[in-house]
């Protein structure tokens, strides 16, 4: 039987490798790219699926000055639509770590 110091430093040395493996994690999205798309595709937004945004591309056509107010939406779109992208492949890259890593779905890691 291991004795409590035992178990604590297992304990421990399990917490260090799910904190590496999260922090891979983290790396590994910031390298994952998303575009969110506006306009039928006038204004597309890339970001990484960490939220990080990349690039934005607008249509020749929207460069009116009296369709500002509308490009200015279409830009606030793509952006929202990349950042939900970004939001449903970062949950589940962290599904992923949590599952191979054996903490059951649903349980909030503290980092």
């Amino acid at each position: 039987m291991k004795s409590m110091e035992e178990m604590i430093q297992a304990a421990q040395a399990a917490a260090q490798t799910i904190q590496k493996q999260m922090e891979d994690a983290q790396n590994t999205l910031d390298g994952i790219e998303v575009e969110g798309v506006a306009g039928g595709g006038l204004v597309r937004i890339r970001a990484s699926a960490k939220g990080r945004v990349i690039g934005a591309s607008i249509d020749d056509s929207l460069l009116v000055p009296a369709d500002k107010g509308i490009l200015e939406d279409l830009i606030a779109a793509a952006f929202n639509d990349a950042r939900s992208k970004a939001d449903a492949v970062a949950a589940e890259e962290m599904q992923k770590v949590q599952m191979a890593a054996g903490i059951p779905p649903g349980f909030k890691l503290p980092f």
